[in-house]
């Protein structure tokens, strides 16, 4: 095998060609044994296989459980009893079939798996669930189906792909209302998103979208990979929000969670056929000890399908333009990076990488470009692995972009701790600037991460109480004159960054220093 490009770009990886080639045929290999040729386009399909379907006759429902010894189907149509009726079969493979004549389910009923093993029984929410809600009494979640008689169909051509997302706007739904509550899919699109469109956005981001038993986890610990978060709305909501953002020639791409999984046993994948291995690592590996949550085993084959299944889903089934991929990092090593500085080179290829991650990714990326050809893969990586936002072929591991975590942490940095006279415009633009020569880059201004997660928004760390008293037009306050400039420069200097790369054919040019003057300039003397 040649010489992978990454290295040719950046000779300092010569060292660790071997181990950059035996990535590339690994996932090759991967591939190759998961498909047995097939396009991963066509193989990854596990949603239209297992999970609750109708056919001619009736209905069939399949499974994966190998530790199971029985299982049967239960619901409101049972009385949430087990009934010989609806057992299911055991097939090869660990798969589980249920066929049934007539509509068991009709559109909203209620249903779960009632599941056996030796030594054990319990009740679970089926993998592959669509549509998950909970009880507002008993406040227990339950699979619902989800078969509306007149289901929304989309009306506009995603947005021109060739675009790229040039302006994001992260978003989460049942955050986005001004009310003390939960928000929705359609105060969202009713309310957010002319906003959005208004303000020069090309592409939102929105978090929270796979169903989390805890709200309070932002929606990064998620129990069921298929189902939309009911809190927010209904799949056809969803839909409609997504398609009427494409009419406005905006892309949206989702923050999708493979990285980790809830503990939680009734709601999630935890213990579903009763072993805690099935979708996850056996010991020490099992839990993630920062997050409290559960690791994929990314090297058993059924994981990879179900993982990959997932990715194309949203795809086909929402017309989502792509996904930001959380938690790489974590993904990347087997110490989910917590012990590691990243000073040299070596921290990438010591032997501490979970290789069966990183070729999950590769593959997720290259379907994901398969099925929808244009859509991006963001990966949220902190460590500044070489090569993730590189090409397969050229030893990469095929990401489009990836999240430059610094950016939003540097604006914060300088707003706490330096007076405005001391910034220096050629330190700001080689923050925005710096990345490997064979990779592209999304640099949020603030998102989530400070937003929420100890700090504030740059608004409120720029103007704080402030903006409750003086932020009409009639109101004077220096503070409020300097907040909303500086809150303009940030993001103008960030919007010229983005251009002029745009401009460049993704080759940032040096800005002289005068030109950021100018700008500020020009804001704070209109």
């Amino acid at each position: 095998m040649k010489t992978p490009e990454i290295i040719r770009i950046d000779p300092w990886l010569k060292p660790y060609e071997k181990k950059i080639i035996a990535r590339q045929k690994r996932a090759a290999e991967a591939e190759k044994q998961l498909t047995g040729g097939l396009p991963l386009k066509d193989f990854a399909n596990g949603h239209l296989f297992f999970g609750a379907h109708r056919n001619k006759d009736g209905m069939v429902f399949r499974e994966w459980a190998p530790n199971a010894e029985k299982m049967y189907l239960i619901g409101e149509f049972s009385d949430w009893q087990e009934n010989e009726e609806f057992c299911f079969s055991r097939k090869d493979n660990g798969v589980w079939e249920l066929i049934t004549s007539g509509d068991v389910l009709k559109h909203t009923g209620l249903y779960r798996l009632s599941v056996s093993w030796e030594g054990g029984s319990g009740s679970r929410i089926p993998a592959y669930a669509k549509r998950v809600v909970q009880d507002s009494e008993t406040l227990i979640f339950n699979a619902q189906y989800w078969d509306p008689p007149d289901p929304y169909q989309p009306v506009n051509k995603p947005p021109d792909p060739s675009k790229g997302p040039l302006l994001v706007y992260e978003a989460h739904t049942g955050m986005a209302s001004e009310e003390q509550r939960v928000g929705t899919f359609n105060e969202f699109r009713e309310r957010v998103l002319p906003y959005v469109s208004r303000a020069g956005y090309n592409t939102i981001q929105l978090m929270a979208i796979q169903e989390h038993p805890y709200y309070g986890s932002f929606g990064y610990h998620v129990s069921n990979f298929f189902a939309v978060s009911s809190r927010f709305g209904t799949p056809d909501d969803l839909k409609r929000l997504i398609d009427e953002a494409h009419g406005m020639d905006i892309a949206v791409i989702m923050d999708i969670v493979h990285s980790h999984a809830v503990k939680n046993v009734n709601e999630g994948l935890a213990e579903f056929d009763g072993t805690g291995w099935q979708y996850f690592h056996s010991g020490a590996r099992r839990d993630h000890v920062a997050w409290d949550s559960l690791c994929f085993n990314y090297g058993k084959p059924e994981v990879t399908h179900f993982l990959l299944s997932n990715c194309k889903y949203w795809i086909d089934e929402y017309g989502f333009d792509g996904f930001r991929f959380d938690g790489v990092t974590s993904m990347l090593y087997l110490d989910h990076g917590l012990e590691r500085n990243f000073t040299s080179y070596d921290d990438y290829f010591d032997g501490g990488q979970d290789e069966d991650a990183i070729a999950y990714l590769t593959l997720a990326c290259k379907l994901v470009h398969q099925v929808k050809p244009g859509a991006v893969c963001i990966a949220e990586e902190m460590s500044g692995m070489p090569g993730l936002a590189a090409p397969p072929g050229d030893g990469g591991m095929g990401f489009d972009y990836r999240l430059s975590m610094g950016i939003p942490d540097y604006w914060i940095k300088i707003i706490k701790e330096r007076p405005d006279e001391k910034w220096s415009t050629g330190e700001i633009w080689h923050e925005l600037t710096s990345k490997r020569a064979d990779e592209k880059t999304i640099s949020y201004t603030e998102s989530h991460d400070q937003a929420l997660v100890g700090d504030k928004t740059i608004a409120f760390r720029l103007m704080d109480k402030e903006m409750y008293d003086f932020m009409e037009k009639a109101s004077q306050s220096l503070i409020i004159d300097r907040g909303i400039a500086l809150h303009k420069m940030i993001r103008i200097t960030y919007r010229s960054h983005r251009l002029l790369i745009r401009a460049t054919a993704e080759k940032p040019l040096p800005m002289p220093s005068f030109c950021l003057t100018k700008v500020l300039w020009s804001i704070l003397n209109p």
